[in-house]
């Protein structure tokens, strides 16, 4: 039965995150500070963009750690709460 008891955490652990992120995505157009939306998660210092006359090259690396470590964070609160 203690199986089905951590299922049934995971289950309500991702509910709650995923309502937490449509919440946070849908207010997000409709806050002023952050433009209008997440336009400045690809425009952090340290992402690259080479422009030339008919091509341009992006790698954004500031914004692939900053996701890196956000997720990151969340997997080891969500491991912290399943550990109960």
């Amino acid at each position: 039965m203690s199986e089905w008891s951590s299922l049934g955490k995971i289950f309500i652990v991702l509910g709650v995150v995923l309502v937490l992120i449509g919440a946070l995505l849908t207010m997000a157009g409709k806050l002023p500070s952050l433009g209008g939306g997440f336009g400045w998660l690809g425009r952090l210092p340290g992402d690259i963009l080479i422009k030339r006359d008919h091509v341009s090259f992006y790698i954004p690396l500031t914004t692939s750690v900053l996701i890196s470590v956000v997720a990151s964070l969340l997997l080891y609160l969500l491991s912290l709460l399943l550990r109960r």
